[in-house]
Order: C-alpha cells, then sequence, then structure tokens
C-alpha cells in the first residue's frame, strides 16, 4: 500500500465582489424584495441574478422554459422518418441504440420506455464495451440488419460514424442519431443527425447531455402527436441522473430539467432507481452530489464490469422484485469496481513516483497491458488529485491500446489529443475527458507528442490545483436562513457550483479529531483568542495532516461548503473544509 502524501498545495482565488453602480442597486433591490441580507444579495448577483424576476426564475425553474424541440437542427426530419416507421399497417422494427456508460444507459431506458407505449415493434442494443468498444459498431449494425430493423435511433453516440452509418445504409438500416459531442469534419448520412454542437445547428441551448437530446426528440414527438407532455415529464428523473453523471454544465435547460427530475426522484421515483436509492443507503432527499457519487457510479459499474445491458433491464424494471435484483447485482459490480480502481490507482502512483521524468512533467500518459479497460477512467481522475495535470491511462484491449484521458480546469484535452490524431486510430470526448484508440507500438510516440502538446498548451497556474471562493464571510452570517438559501440555490454543479466562503483570523476552540486516521475534525470561532465569537464544527476529508499544524491561539484561514448535517435525528450547521491556509 502506497503512503498517501498530503494533498497538493492549492490556489485561492476569490472571485471580484460585485460592485459596479448596476450591481449595487442590484444588491439594494434583492435585499428589499426578497428580504435577504445584503451579503446574501450580492452573491446572488454574483450569479447573475439582479431583480425579482431572476430570482424568481433561478430558485423556481419552470418546465415551461425549455425551448421549442423543432429549434433543433434536423428535428423536423426526425420525426417525419419516426413517424413514418411507426404508419399503421407498415410498422418497421426500430432499435434504440445507445452507449454503455451512464448517459447512454438512461438515454436508452428514456427513450425505448417511452416509444414502446406508442410502437410494440421496438427493442433496445448496448454495445459490449470490450467486444465492440465505443460508438456505433459493426457487430451491432449487423445485428440490426439480421434481426429486420430498418431504423436504429442511437443516443449518446454515432457523430463521428460515417463510416459505420454508411454501412447500415447499405443494409437499408436508416439512422436517427442524437448525440452531444463534438461532430468531425464529415456529418454520418443519416435520416437525422440531432446534435446541438452541430455548427450549422441555432438550437439555442448547446450543453445537453446525450439523454437530454434524446428528450428533445421525445418532446418534439409529443408535440407532432398532440400527446400531453405531462405524459413525458416523469421521464425526466433519468435526464437527471444523465446530468449529473456526464458533468455537464447545470444552467438553462439542464438547470430546469435537473430540478424536475430531482423532483420525481424525491417524490415518485421509478422502480429501478428506487431500488438503486435503497441499496445505495440513501435516506434523504437526493441533490446532484447523490446522483454523481452515489448512482451513477453504480449505473456504469454494470457495463464495466460485465455489460450495460443490466443497467437498462433495471431501469426499465417495473416489478420491485426484479429492480431488486438487478440493484443486487450492479452493486456487487460496484464493489468490484472500487477494489479495480484501488488497485490500479496505487500502481499507477508508483509508476510516477518511480520516474523522475514522469514526476516532472506537464501530463501523464500511463500504460498497462494487464489494468481493467472498464476503469482506467476512474484511475485517471485518481491521478489527478495527486498530480495536477491533464492524464491518460491505457490499457490492452484485443491487439490495440484503448486510453482514456481526463483533464483539469481550463484544459481542453480534447484539443490536445486531436493534436496527436496521426498516432490514433480514432477518438473522441468532451474539453475535459475523452477516449481514444491507438496501436500498442505508438505508444511512446504518442506520450512523447502529447507531453509537447501539453506543455506549449498549459499555462503554469492550470498545474496547481483551484479553490474557486465566492466571497469572504464572517462567521456571523451563518445561520438557519443562509443554509435554507443557500440549498435553494441547487441544482449545484458545472457553472452553478456550491457556493465557497473563505473566513481570515479563524481559532482552534478545542483539540482537533482525527477521524478514520486521515479526516480532520475541528470546533473553530473567529476573532481575537480571547473571544470565542460564534462557534462552529468543521469537517475536512483528507485533511487529517493538518492536525499537527493547528495549534491553540494561533490563526488562520479557511475555505469551505457551508452544509447541515444529521446525526442522530439532529440537525446542525457543519462547515465542508476545502483548504486550509497558515499565516
Amino acid at each position: 500500500m502506497i503512503a498517501q502524501p498530503p494533498p497538493p498545495l492549492k490556489r485561492w482565488i476569490t472571485k471580484p465582489f460585485p460592485d459596479s453602480m448596476e450591481q449595487r442597486v442590484a444588491i439594494e433591490t434583492l435585499t428589499g424584495s426578497l428580504g435577504v441580507s445584503p451579503f446574501l444579495a450580492a452573491l446572488l448577483v454574483q450569479r447573475g441574478v439582479h431583480s425579482y424576476e431572476d430570482a424568481r426564475a433561478f430558485f423556481r425553474p419552470e418546465i415551461g422554459h425549455l425551448h421549442d424541440p423543432f429549434a433543433m437542427k434536423d428535428m423536423d426530419r426526425a420525426i417525419i422518418r419516426l413517424q413514418r416507421a411507426m404508419l399503421p399497417g407498415h410498422e418497421e422494427k426500430i432499435l434504440i441504440y445507445g452507449d454503455y456508460d451512464v448517459d447512454g444507459t438512461t438515454s436508452v431506458a428514456l427513450v425505448y420506455g417511452f416509444l414502446k407505449n406508442y410502437h410494440s415493434a421496438i427493442d433496445h442494443y448496448i454495445p459490449d464495451r470490450y467486444k465492440e468498444g465505443y460508438g456505433i459498431s459493426t457487430q451491432g449494425i449487423q445485428w440490426a440488419a439480421n434481426n429486420g430493423f430498418s431504423l436504429i435511433i442511437a443516443l449518446d453516440c454515432g457523430i463521428k460514424s460515417v463510416d459505420r452509418v454508411a454501412e447500415a445504409k447499405a443494409l437499408g438500416v436508416d439512422f436517427i442519431i442524437c448525440d452531444h459531442h463534438r461532430p468531425g469534419a464529415e456529418l454520418p448520412d443519416a435520416a437525422a443527425v440531432l446534435d446541438p454542437k452541430r455548427n450549422d445547428c441555432q438550437y439555442p441551448y448547446k450543453e445537453l447531455s446525450g439523454c437530454g437530446v434524446g428528450f428533445k426528440l421525445l418532446q418534439a414527438f409529443c408535440l407532432h402527436k398532440g400527446i400531453p407532455l405531462e405524459e413525458l415529464y416523469p421521464y425526466l428523473d433519468l435526464v437527471a441522473v444523465s446530468i449529473a453523471s456526464d458533468i455537464v454544465p447545470i444552467t438553462g435547460e439542464n438547470r430546469v430539467m435537473a430540478f424536475y427530475g430531482l423532483k420525481c426522484l424525491n417524490a415518485a421515483p421509478r422502480t429501478g432507481l428506487k431500488a438503486l436509492i435503497k441499496i445505495a443507503g440513501f435516506s434523504r432527499e437526493l441533490d446532484i452530489t447523490n446522483l454523481v457519487f452515489g448512482l451513477g457510479p453504480r449505473i456504469n459499474a454494470a457495463g464495466r464490469i460485465q455489460h450495460a445491458k443490466a443497467a437498462v433491464q433495471l431501469l426499465l424494471a417495473e416489478s420491485e422484485v426484479e429492480a431488486d435484483a438487478f440493484a443486487m447485482a450492479i452493486n456487487k459490480h460496484n464493489n468490484d469496481r472500487r477494489t479495480f480502481d484501488s488497485t490500479m490507482t496505487e500502481q499507477a502512483l508508483a509508476m510516477i513516483r518511480e520516474s523522475e521524468t514522469m514526476t516532472r512533467a506537464k501530463s501523464t500518459v500511463l500504460f498497462d497491458a494487464t489494468w481493467h479497460k472498464g476503469v482506467i477512467g476512474i484511475v485517471a481522475s485518481r491521478c489527478i488529485e495527486h498530480f495536477h495535470r491533464p492524464t491518460i491511462i491505457l490499457t490492452q484491449s484485443h491487439d490495440k491500446a484503448a486510453g482514456s484521458a481526463r483533464s483539469v480546469p481550463g484544459f481542453d484535452v480534447y484539443e490536445a489529443i486531436e493534436e496527436c490524431a496521426d498516432l490514433l486510430e480514432q477518438f473522441g470526448g468532451h474539453t475535459f475527458a475523452a477516449g481514444m484508440t491507438m496501436p500498442v507500438n505508438n505508444i511512446d510516440a504518442f506520450r512523447k507528442k502529447f507531453e509537447e502538446v501539453v506543455t506549449r498548451r498549459i499555462k503554469e497556474e492550470q498545474l496547481t490545483p483551484l479553490v474557486d471562493i465566492d466571497l469572504p464571510m464572517d462567521f456571523s452570517e451563518i445561520d438557519a436562513k443562509l443554509v435554507r438559501i443557500l440549498k435553494q440555490m441547487g441544482p449545484f454543479g458545472p457553472h452553478n457550483p456550491q457556493p465557497v466562503f473563505m473566513t481570515d483570523e479563524v481559532y482552534l476552540a478545542n483539540e482537533p479529531i482525527i477521524m478514520k486516521e486521515k479526516h480532520l475534525k475541528i470546533n473553530v470561532f473567529q476573532g481575537g483568542s480571547s473571544s470565542r465569537g460564534h462557534t462552529l464544527t468543521a469537517v475536512g476529508f483528507g485533511f487529517g495532516h493538518l492536525a499537527s499544524q493547528l495549534q491553540a491561539g494561533k490563526p488562520f484561514s479557511i475555505c469551505y461548503q457551508v452544509e447541515q448535517n444529521f446525526y442522530n435525528g439532529n440537525v446542525s450547521i457543519q462547515l465542508m473544509l476545502k483548504d486550509v491556509k497558515f499565516s
């Protein structure tokens, strides 16, 4: 077991206080109209809330704020093709095809689960991660053609599958593509290509998840067929899980769908998700964090360890007995995934630390032919926690090297990989996460070129972990009303993060407590050493190494989030530490 070093030093960046004339007026307006403190009003102005109407839209997103789905390029073509496949007396067999991750499996459960109510000749297909790889596969197309399917709706994949879609067309199989990844230079020759990131698509919101694009297709279907949208809205629980797990911005439409999806999850979750919630041990109201760290990894584990069709079967389960059985199997896969994750992370960190070249590099590219392909993305993220830089973890898949990339805030790893495309067979992804395959013989050349590209592109400050601080705050501002309003600012996630505050001149109220040998718990107050002021409990996961530096009577600074702590039926205010700095 590798001894875990302390977390790397962090940069504290405090956002500018909203102090222009317009912002000061907005703070005064919100203080009066909402009945909140000037401090809370300033926090809202920082997030673009300037009026009572802005606040109402921010705190109470409305389902009516969703955009017209027909504003998306090719949506009319998609509905015409779907309608033709459903013509009475001429029904075609429709295959719902999705990727094997959370976004893909929730997309399939959404579109198949809804359309089967209106079309009986329908089935779903998830490619095998290990036998077929990412995206649309030749094997999947051949299976569709052999089984009489003439229309495939591809979800969370397909935007770069020019050759595969051509193969399908030659076999008499059409495609409707619903994707959210960046397109290549050429679009597939499909019946319709729905992707808000198309250069020629004027859709007003570009950051939908793959499941979100699938939802827009169904929204358009309902509008075209005169189906009440109220029949579709309960499926937003699946969209919320995809939004959380695919780490897309929680702004605009995503915020609306996540807001109502969480309502569905907390009021009346579908049978499969209810079973997953129970086995994850959640007993209180779910938030985005619970989906990211509780439900998402379990759904993902099905495809990482065996086959993702188990995840779709869970999400589509109608009986509690069936759902509980699938949830138990998926939970076991998740436990196995954790074992692989832990072992591989230790091996990867050892490889970096044992090489002076790798330790000093601006990027990490590691390869081990024995590593489990299903968890290499997770291991890349774990490595970034210790070595804060763009990271690619590769393993052998058949006779190729398959890799998963993760990045650091502000650095576009997709563009960096694109510069190395001459060494790759295929690649795809987002700004902060990507996948690729290459010949094993190309790994050393790729490692060298990727390091050159990253060194040229990355800014020095991007190699240091960042703590984004919203506002400095006195402990006197922290009360039950603040906690209640902060909670209403969710759902939190990218582009709407949970607020982080900073307080100087903090003192220990008593001796620090070390929990489980690595976590820190302290009682703190602000002000001079002779005044205990407003004493609060603060917890820092992985901050146990700081206990020896904390001394009674010596001031320090903390940045933190304000949360509720539930323990033995009691609810109290607790600070979750993001970092500590000493004078």
